[in-house]
Protein backbone atom coordinates (compact mmCIF):
# COMPACT_ATOMS: atom_id res chain seq x y z
CA UNK A 1 0.00 0.00 0.00
CA UNK A 2 1.52 3.45 -1.05
CA UNK A 3 0.57 6.39 1.42
CA UNK A 4 0.61 10.33 0.39
CA UNK A 5 -0.45 13.49 2.15
CA UNK A 6 -3.74 14.91 1.15
CA UNK A 7 -5.16 17.87 2.81
CA UNK A 8 -2.64 17.21 5.74
CA UNK A 9 -3.90 13.49 6.04
CA UNK A 10 -2.43 10.60 5.11
CA UNK A 11 -3.70 8.48 2.44
CA UNK A 12 -3.73 4.92 1.64
CA UNK A 13 -3.68 4.23 -1.77
CA UNK A 14 -4.57 0.50 -2.80
CA UNK A 15 -1.73 -0.95 -5.18
CA UNK A 16 -2.54 -0.97 -9.13
CA UNK A 17 -3.45 -4.39 -10.14
CA UNK A 18 -2.06 -6.07 -12.89
CA UNK A 19 -2.52 -5.97 -16.68
CA UNK A 20 -3.61 -8.83 -18.01
CA UNK A 21 -1.30 -10.36 -20.53
CA UNK A 22 -1.09 -13.56 -22.51
CA UNK A 23 1.79 -14.51 -20.09
CA UNK A 24 -0.82 -14.09 -17.05
CA UNK A 25 -3.39 -16.27 -18.69
CA UNK A 26 -0.89 -18.78 -19.42
CA UNK A 27 0.22 -18.96 -15.63
CA UNK A 28 -3.36 -18.96 -14.36
CA UNK A 29 -5.27 -21.86 -16.87
CA UNK A 30 -5.38 -24.12 -14.52
CA UNK A 31 -8.00 -21.76 -12.44
CA UNK A 32 -9.08 -20.94 -16.11
CA UNK A 33 -9.82 -25.01 -17.19
CA UNK A 34 -11.73 -25.47 -13.64
CA UNK A 35 -14.18 -21.97 -14.19
CA UNK A 36 -14.88 -23.71 -17.55
CA UNK A 37 -18.08 -26.00 -16.12
CA UNK A 38 -19.64 -23.03 -14.32
CA UNK A 39 -19.36 -20.43 -17.39
CA UNK A 40 -21.23 -23.37 -19.15
CA UNK A 41 -23.94 -23.39 -16.21
CA UNK A 42 -24.53 -19.59 -16.18
CA UNK A 43 -24.27 -18.99 -19.50
CA UNK A 44 -26.99 -22.33 -19.89
CA UNK A 45 -29.29 -21.67 -17.37
CA UNK A 46 -28.94 -17.84 -16.67
CA UNK A 47 -28.07 -16.32 -20.18
CA UNK A 48 -30.16 -18.51 -22.86
CA UNK A 49 -33.24 -18.79 -20.99
CA UNK A 50 -33.33 -14.81 -21.45
CA UNK A 51 -34.16 -15.32 -24.95
CA UNK A 52 -37.65 -16.17 -23.59
CA UNK A 53 -38.22 -12.11 -23.03
CA UNK A 54 -39.15 -11.80 -26.48
CA UNK A 55 -42.92 -13.21 -25.54
CA UNK A 56 -43.53 -9.96 -23.21
CA UNK A 57 -43.23 -8.15 -26.71
CA UNK A 58 -45.42 -10.79 -28.25
CA UNK A 59 -48.53 -11.61 -27.90
CA UNK A 60 -47.61 -15.15 -27.52
CA UNK A 61 -49.30 -18.40 -28.63
CA UNK A 62 -47.68 -21.75 -27.65
CA UNK A 63 -49.17 -23.14 -30.78
CA UNK A 64 -46.81 -20.66 -33.75
CA UNK A 65 -43.74 -20.91 -34.31
CA UNK A 66 -41.65 -17.64 -33.48
CA UNK A 67 -41.76 -16.21 -36.90
CA UNK A 68 -45.59 -16.26 -36.64
CA UNK A 69 -45.74 -14.76 -33.66
CA UNK A 70 -47.54 -11.32 -33.45
CA UNK A 71 -45.24 -8.19 -31.97
CA UNK A 72 -47.11 -5.63 -29.95
CA UNK A 73 -44.37 -3.78 -28.43
CA UNK A 74 -44.67 -2.65 -25.06
CA UNK A 75 -48.32 -3.01 -25.04
CA UNK A 76 -47.86 -5.85 -22.26
CA UNK A 77 -45.81 -3.35 -20.04
CA UNK A 78 -48.31 -0.17 -20.69
CA UNK A 79 -50.93 -2.77 -19.52
CA UNK A 80 -49.17 -3.58 -16.26
CA UNK A 81 -48.93 0.13 -14.96
CA UNK A 82 -52.29 1.08 -15.56
CA UNK A 83 -53.74 -2.83 -14.28
CA UNK A 84 -54.94 -1.62 -10.46
CA UNK A 85 -54.15 -5.12 -9.49
CA UNK A 86 -51.13 -5.34 -10.36
CA UNK A 87 -49.86 -1.79 -8.89
CA UNK A 88 -51.93 -3.60 -5.56
CA UNK A 89 -49.44 -6.82 -6.08
CA UNK A 90 -46.24 -3.80 -6.52
CA UNK A 91 -47.50 -2.50 -2.96
CA UNK A 92 -47.97 -6.10 -1.55
CA UNK A 93 -44.55 -7.09 -3.05
CA UNK A 94 -42.87 -4.01 -1.27
CA UNK A 95 -44.36 -4.06 1.86
CA UNK A 96 -43.49 -7.23 2.79
CA UNK A 97 -40.23 -7.27 1.35
CA UNK A 98 -39.48 -4.46 3.44
CA UNK A 99 -40.92 -5.96 6.89
CA UNK A 100 -39.07 -8.62 6.05
CA UNK A 101 -35.96 -7.02 5.69
CA UNK A 102 -36.45 -4.97 8.57
CA UNK A 103 -37.39 -7.69 10.87
CA UNK A 104 -35.03 -10.12 9.87
CA UNK A 105 -32.06 -7.63 10.55
CA UNK A 106 -32.99 -6.00 13.64
CA UNK A 107 -34.07 -9.81 15.59
CA UNK A 108 -30.79 -11.47 14.03
CA UNK A 109 -28.71 -8.85 15.30
CA UNK A 110 -29.63 -8.70 18.75
CA UNK A 111 -29.79 -12.37 18.86
CA UNK A 112 -26.28 -12.65 18.20
CA UNK A 113 -24.89 -10.15 20.70
CA UNK A 114 -27.43 -12.01 23.12
CA UNK A 115 -25.77 -15.29 22.42
CA UNK A 116 -22.33 -13.59 22.36
CA UNK A 117 -23.10 -12.75 25.94
CA UNK A 118 -23.76 -16.28 26.84
CA UNK A 119 -20.59 -17.61 28.82
CA UNK A 120 -21.43 -21.40 29.24
CA UNK A 121 -20.70 -22.50 25.71
CA UNK A 122 -22.62 -25.37 26.18
CA UNK A 123 -25.74 -23.11 26.72
CA UNK A 124 -25.17 -20.95 23.84
CA UNK A 125 -24.59 -24.13 21.47
CA UNK A 126 -27.83 -25.23 22.89
CA UNK A 127 -29.54 -21.67 22.49
CA UNK A 128 -28.14 -21.48 18.88
CA UNK A 129 -29.08 -25.06 17.68
CA UNK A 130 -32.65 -24.91 18.37
CA UNK A 131 -32.83 -21.27 16.82
CA UNK A 132 -31.84 -22.33 13.75
CA UNK A 133 -33.29 -25.87 13.26
CA UNK A 134 -35.99 -24.39 11.98
CA UNK A 135 -34.08 -22.61 8.98
CA UNK A 136 -34.21 -27.06 7.77
CA UNK A 137 -38.18 -27.07 7.91
CA UNK A 138 -39.67 -26.86 4.72
CA UNK A 139 -42.37 -23.83 4.13
CA UNK A 140 -45.35 -26.57 3.66
CA UNK A 141 -44.39 -27.44 7.37
CA UNK A 142 -43.97 -23.93 8.80
CA UNK A 143 -47.04 -22.57 7.26
CA UNK A 144 -49.14 -25.91 8.40
CA UNK A 145 -47.89 -24.96 12.13
CA UNK A 146 -48.54 -21.18 11.69
CA UNK A 147 -51.55 -21.83 10.21
CA UNK A 148 -53.13 -24.39 13.17
CA UNK A 149 -51.22 -21.83 15.65
CA UNK A 150 -53.50 -18.94 14.56
CA UNK A 151 -56.65 -20.71 14.34
CA UNK A 152 -59.76 -20.21 16.38
CA UNK A 153 -59.28 -22.86 18.53
CA UNK A 154 -55.31 -22.41 17.98
CA UNK A 155 -52.80 -21.55 20.85
CA UNK A 156 -52.35 -17.93 20.19
CA UNK A 157 -56.29 -17.24 20.73
CA UNK A 158 -56.32 -19.95 23.45
CA UNK A 159 -53.17 -17.66 25.28
CA UNK A 160 -55.00 -14.05 24.59
CA UNK A 161 -58.13 -15.31 25.96
CA UNK A 162 -56.87 -16.61 29.25
CA UNK A 163 -54.61 -13.47 29.47
CA UNK A 164 -57.93 -11.63 28.82
CA UNK A 165 -56.35 -9.82 26.20
CA UNK A 166 -59.22 -10.57 23.77
CA UNK A 167 -63.09 -11.31 24.77
CA UNK A 168 -63.95 -13.87 20.94
CA UNK A 169 -61.08 -15.82 19.18
CA UNK A 170 -59.81 -13.72 16.27
CA UNK A 171 -59.63 -14.76 12.52
CA UNK A 172 -55.97 -14.13 11.61
CA UNK A 173 -56.41 -15.40 8.34
CA UNK A 174 -59.28 -14.29 7.54
CA UNK A 175 -58.37 -10.56 7.95
CA UNK A 176 -56.15 -8.82 5.63
CA UNK A 177 -54.76 -6.01 8.00
CA UNK A 178 -53.04 -9.28 10.12
CA UNK A 179 -51.34 -10.97 6.77
CA UNK A 180 -47.98 -8.49 6.56
CA UNK A 181 -47.10 -8.80 10.46
CA UNK A 182 -47.76 -12.86 10.28
CA UNK A 183 -45.72 -12.96 7.25
CA UNK A 184 -42.86 -11.55 9.22
CA UNK A 185 -43.18 -12.90 12.00
CA UNK A 186 -43.12 -16.40 10.27
CA UNK A 187 -40.20 -15.36 8.50
CA UNK A 188 -38.08 -14.11 11.65
CA UNK A 189 -39.24 -18.00 13.48
CA UNK A 190 -37.75 -19.63 10.72
CA UNK A 191 -34.59 -17.88 9.53
CA UNK A 192 -33.35 -15.45 12.53
CA UNK A 193 -31.27 -18.49 13.80
CA UNK A 194 -29.61 -19.16 10.80
CA UNK A 195 -29.08 -15.75 10.15
CA UNK A 196 -27.37 -15.00 13.46
CA UNK A 197 -24.31 -17.05 12.01
CA UNK A 198 -22.52 -14.68 10.30
CA UNK A 199 -22.60 -11.83 13.27
CA UNK A 200 -21.24 -14.62 15.25
CA UNK A 201 -18.62 -15.43 13.16
CA UNK A 202 -17.84 -11.70 12.92
CA UNK A 203 -18.24 -10.62 16.76
CA UNK A 204 -15.65 -13.42 16.98
CA UNK A 205 -13.24 -11.52 15.08
CA UNK A 206 -13.12 -8.87 17.01
CA UNK A 207 -10.02 -8.07 19.33
CA UNK A 208 -10.64 -9.13 23.46
CA UNK A 209 -8.34 -6.64 24.06
CA UNK A 210 -11.12 -3.96 23.37
CA UNK A 211 -13.01 -5.53 25.99
CA UNK A 212 -10.72 -5.60 28.17
CA UNK A 213 -10.17 -2.13 27.96
CA UNK A 214 -13.54 -1.32 28.20
CA UNK A 215 -13.97 -3.02 31.35
CA UNK A 216 -11.10 -1.17 32.55
CA UNK A 217 -12.93 1.94 31.91
CA UNK A 218 -15.53 1.00 33.64
CA UNK A 219 -18.06 -0.16 31.22
CA UNK A 220 -21.28 -2.56 31.78
CA UNK A 221 -22.18 -5.69 29.18
CA UNK A 222 -25.10 -3.54 28.04
CA UNK A 223 -22.15 -0.66 27.18
CA UNK A 224 -19.65 -3.21 25.72
CA UNK A 225 -22.18 -4.45 23.90
CA UNK A 226 -23.65 -0.88 22.01
CA UNK A 227 -19.45 0.68 21.91
CA UNK A 228 -17.35 -2.66 20.80
CA UNK A 229 -19.46 -5.27 19.85
CA UNK A 230 -22.31 -3.36 17.67
CA UNK A 231 -19.22 -0.95 15.99
CA UNK A 232 -16.65 -4.04 15.45
CA UNK A 233 -19.74 -5.74 13.14
CA UNK A 234 -20.56 -3.04 11.29
CA UNK A 235 -19.08 -3.55 8.33
CA UNK A 236 -20.60 -7.10 8.36
CA UNK A 237 -24.38 -4.79 8.79
CA UNK A 238 -23.21 -2.67 5.97
CA UNK A 239 -22.41 -5.29 3.21
CA UNK A 240 -25.50 -7.62 3.88
CA UNK A 241 -27.85 -4.54 4.36
CA UNK A 242 -26.16 -3.81 0.83
CA UNK A 243 -26.67 -7.17 -0.74
CA UNK A 244 -29.98 -7.34 0.59
CA UNK A 245 -30.53 -4.07 -1.18
CA UNK A 246 -30.98 -6.43 -4.36
CA UNK A 247 -33.77 -8.55 -3.30
CA UNK A 248 -36.05 -5.79 -2.63
CA UNK A 249 -38.87 -7.54 -4.93
CA UNK A 250 -38.44 -10.73 -3.49
CA UNK A 251 -40.84 -10.52 -1.02
CA UNK A 252 -41.59 -14.85 -0.98
CA UNK A 253 -43.81 -17.08 -2.79
CA UNK A 254 -44.08 -20.22 -0.80
CA UNK A 255 -45.12 -18.45 2.36
CA UNK A 256 -48.38 -16.05 0.62
CA UNK A 257 -48.90 -18.85 -1.58
CA UNK A 258 -49.62 -21.23 1.30
CA UNK A 259 -51.43 -18.58 3.78
CA UNK A 260 -53.21 -16.85 1.66
CA UNK A 261 -57.29 -16.88 0.53
CA UNK A 262 -59.75 -15.37 -0.75
CA UNK A 263 -60.21 -13.21 2.17
CA UNK A 264 -56.92 -11.89 2.01
CA UNK A 265 -56.29 -11.94 -1.48
CA UNK A 266 -55.76 -8.16 -1.90
CA UNK A 267 -53.22 -8.50 0.63
CA UNK A 268 -51.37 -11.71 0.09
CA UNK A 269 -50.35 -11.43 -4.18
CA UNK A 270 -46.86 -11.01 -4.51
CA UNK A 271 -45.12 -10.28 -8.52
CA UNK A 272 -44.27 -14.16 -7.97
CA UNK A 273 -48.23 -14.84 -7.55
CA UNK A 274 -49.23 -13.10 -10.50
CA UNK A 275 -46.90 -14.18 -12.75
CA UNK A 276 -48.14 -17.65 -11.72
CA UNK A 277 -51.37 -16.27 -11.63
CA UNK A 278 -51.59 -15.30 -14.99
CA UNK A 279 -48.62 -17.33 -16.75
CA UNK A 280 -50.12 -20.60 -15.97
CA UNK A 281 -53.88 -20.24 -14.76
CA UNK A 282 -54.83 -17.84 -17.34
CA UNK A 283 -52.26 -18.92 -19.93
CA UNK A 284 -51.57 -14.84 -20.47
CA UNK A 285 -47.78 -15.68 -20.96
CA UNK A 286 -46.80 -12.47 -22.94
CA UNK A 287 -47.95 -10.53 -19.58
CA UNK A 288 -46.51 -12.77 -17.24
CA UNK A 289 -43.12 -12.27 -19.07
CA UNK A 290 -43.12 -8.42 -18.74
CA UNK A 291 -43.91 -8.42 -15.04
CA UNK A 292 -41.08 -10.91 -14.45
CA UNK A 293 -38.50 -8.60 -16.52
CA UNK A 294 -39.79 -5.89 -14.18
CA UNK A 295 -39.12 -7.49 -11.33
CA UNK A 296 -35.98 -8.59 -12.93
CA UNK A 297 -34.76 -4.72 -13.86
CA UNK A 298 -35.59 -3.64 -10.57
CA UNK A 299 -33.68 -5.75 -8.89
CA UNK A 300 -30.68 -5.29 -11.83
CA UNK A 301 -30.44 -1.17 -10.65
CA UNK A 302 -31.38 -2.12 -7.14
CA UNK A 303 -27.95 -4.40 -7.35
CA UNK A 304 -26.01 -1.80 -9.07
CA UNK A 305 -26.77 1.12 -6.37
CA UNK A 306 -25.65 -1.05 -4.17
CA UNK A 307 -22.45 -1.87 -5.73
CA UNK A 308 -22.08 2.06 -6.00
CA UNK A 309 -22.73 2.02 -2.56
CA UNK A 310 -19.99 -0.34 -1.42
CA UNK A 311 -17.85 1.75 -3.31
CA UNK A 312 -18.11 5.01 -2.34
CA UNK A 313 -18.31 3.33 1.45
CA UNK A 314 -14.38 1.26 0.57
CA UNK A 315 -13.44 4.98 -0.79
CA UNK A 316 -13.97 6.73 2.47
CA UNK A 317 -12.78 3.54 4.22
CA UNK A 318 -9.59 4.47 2.71
CA UNK A 319 -9.35 8.03 3.37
Amino acid sequence: MEETLRNGRTVRKPKKHKKMTWSLVKDQRQLIYMSVPLLAYIVLFAYVPIWGWTMAFQDYKPAKSFSDQKWVGFKHFEFLFKDDSFLQVLRNTLAMSVINLVLGFVTAIILALLLNEIRKVFWKRTVQTISYLPHFLSWIIVTGIVATSLASDGIVNDVLLKLHLIKEPIQWLSEGKYFWGIVGASHVWKEVGWNTIIYLAAMASIDPALYEAAEIDGASRYRKMFHVTLPGIKPTIIILLIMSIGHILEAGFEVQYLLGNGLVVDWSQTVDIFVLKYGLAQGNYSLATAAGIFKTVVSVTMLLFANWIAKRLGEERLL
